[in-house]
């Protein structure tokens, strides 16, 4: 469930309540979460609740008059990798099948590309009507899945099938749809993440500010993708557990190019996002320097260029891709590191741009390829900027 978008439609029924449990579960598995509520659904559940879960805004209507703003059904499709109805009312369910959009949720539905699923949840009389049946047949030749609800007590007080299907009976559902669906890539990306650390005494290091967040997300954005992953990080607080994945922790720029070098003929790719520090102390005192030696001065030489060395090591057709942090001339900067180092792609940070923050969640980009194509990706969670330059980078070879 790792860093699945999932998509949660909620319509009007009494077992709206427990939508509460799955959200969280979810969440625990560290799926990103959105979900949308019928009008209905709301007097069922608050939509404060399904918010404070599920860590996003609730979408409930087209147009939200108290913020101002509009809740686009064809973004929220776009974003999903599954959308997944729960409860799904009779009504809900007639009106897919035949093709009624009066709500945010429906809309969204007839939009959505990728998978749907519903777990209906209705009285029992009605669980078995030939009308809902019907319209269950049309769902599914339509390519919808169908959870089946379960025996039980029904809030009519009667017993019978038509609960809808427990929170976990759920999730089962959705881990074995994920197990199917998964891309078997038989590729492996080599992509280095954070900052390096220069020592110049024992307790000082020339270094900057990368957190390693954007190279984790990149590493996150390809593991679901399905490619192996070499991920060589400097000092950083980031974490990220995947059994495709090798994690390899270094210092400085020498342990990083060591470890670059170690694994790049076995790859098919890199993405270079750690930011190395260009220079480093001639040579490392072995005692603190003290101020009162005014003599003392510090002389540094340069490291290393790891993204240079690996762009001239390819073989078999390995694509390079680097990032440049600019503070002036930013795309011209660029646009010569992506010639001087013969890189296939680059992608362009700039200090200039409000919200793009060192440690922070958001970041706004620029990717440069050789042959002039350039995409401006607006300040967006830098996970999704991952996701779109996976995208781009599989498009090269396309």
């Amino acid at each position: 469930m790792y860093g699945k978008r999932i998509l949660l439609g909620i319509t009007g029924g009494i077992a709206a309540y427990k939508i509460a449990y799955l959200i969280r579960s979810l969440k625990r598995q560290e799926a990103e979460v959105k979900c949308i509520m019928t009008p209905a659904s709301s007097s069922f559940i608050s939509p404060l609740v399904v918010s404070t879960l599920s860590k996003n805004e609730v979408a409930i209507e087209f147009w939200d008059k108290a913020s101002g703003t509009w809740n686009n059904h064809v973004e929220y499709a776009e974003w999903a990798d599954i959308f997944i109805i729960a409860p799904a009312t009779m009504n809900t369910i007639g009106k897919m099948a035949n093709g009624l959009c009066d709500n945010l949720l429906l809309a969204t539905y007839f939009s959505m590309k990728g998978k749907t699923i519903v777990a209906p949840a209705m009285d029992l009389d009605m669980y078995k009507h030939p009308s809902f049946l019907r319209n269950i047949d049309t769902l599914i030749h339509d390519g919808v899945a169908i959870i089946p609800a379960e025996d039980g007590e029904l809030a009519s007080g009667l017993e019978g099938q038509g609960r809808m299907a427990e929170p976990d009976h759920i999730e089962t559902h959705l881990n074995e749809y994920f197990k199917r669906s998964a891309p078997k890539l038989d590729k492996k990306i080599c992509i280095t993440a954070g900052p390096t650390q220069e020592a110049i005494d024992p307790v000082r290091y020339i270094s900057n500010h990368s957190s390693g967040k954007m190279g984790f997300s990149v590493a996150k954005a390809a593991l679901l993708r399905g490619y192996e992953v070499e991920l060589i990080c400097g000092p950083t607080k980031e974490q990220l557990f995947h059994p495709k994945l090798r994690r390899t922790d270094v210092k400085t720029a020498e342990e990083m190019l060591d470890a670059v070098q170690r694994c790049w003929q076995k790859c098919d790719l890199g993405i270079f996002s750690a930011a190395v520090a260009d220079f480093k102390p001639a040579k490392t005192s072995k005692t603190k320097l003290k101020k009162e030696n005014t003599d003392e001065f510090i002389e540094l030489v340069q490291n290393p260029d790891i993204l240079k060395w690996a762009s001239f090591h390819r073989e078999n057709k390995q694509k390079v891709v680097g990032f440049a942090l600019e503070t002036n001339n930013e795309q011209e900067n660029a646009l010569l590191k992506l010639k001087r180092k013969n890189l296939d792609l680059i992608v362009l940070n700039s200090t200039q741009d409000k919200g793009a923050t060192f440690g922070g969640e958001m970041n706004k980009v620029t990717i440069f390829d050789k042959e002039g194509l350039v995409i401006d990706l607006k300040l967006q969670n830098k996970f999704e900027i991952a996701i779109k330059l996976i995208d781009t980078i599989e498009k090269l070879d396309a």
